[in-house]
């Protein structure tokens, strides 16, 4: 029985299914082994460019570091890492809040960076631009797992987000 939870072809609610007491709806169907993902940076250059020291903020719990392991959260729902997996999904859902949180990573925006895991900057010293680069990822295999340390390949699809800065700000020197 136990090595059923697991199978790709779960009988476990077989005994029950007649009786119609639960049902298979969710909000997603179904999970894929890919996924895309918004990379947040930040850097603190005063003209920005490709070679720029870009530092990645980390979220709770969406993928980032291809070293790092997904985590586990239940019972809570990461808001804003949720969010984020929408932003990858499509551009346009991102629009009503995406410019609002860079705008608050330029800031350093202390309730801001409490809904991440880390920020690569330190509180009285924030980012100069800030930008976003849109990542396929997919799992490792085991053999790879076990020879990298790497749980995920990440390979880059696409700027989301230019380097940005704060308009109308006087800027550090």
């Amino acid at each position: 029985p136990v090595t059923n939870m697991i199978s790709r072809r779960q009988i476990m609610n077989r005994s029950f299914d007649p009786l119609h007491l639960v049902n298979t709806y969710g909000a997603f169907g179904s999970v894929s082994r890919i996924r895309y993902e918004v990379v947040v940076e930040g850097t603190d250059d005063a003209v920005p460019h490709e070679d720029s020291d870009w530092r990645e903020y980390e979220f709770k719990g969406k993928p980032g570091d291809p070293r790092h392991w997904p985590r586990q959260f239940a019972p809570y729902h990461l808001r804003l890492d949720w969010l984020m997996w929408f932003a990858a999904l499509s551009p346009s859902y991102a629009g009503a809040w995406f410019g609002a949180l860079v705008e608050r990573l330029l800031e350093n925006d202390r309730d801001t960076l409490r809904l991440l895991r880390r920020s690569p900057f330190p509180p009285d010293a924030p980012p100069r631009y800030v930008r976003a680069r849109l990542f396929r990822y997919e799992y490792t295999s085991w053999r790879e797992l076990r020879e990298t340390g790497a749980c995920w390949e990440r390979t880059y699809v696409r700027e989301y987000l230019p380097p940005t800065r704060l308009a109308g700000v006087a800027q550090r020197s």
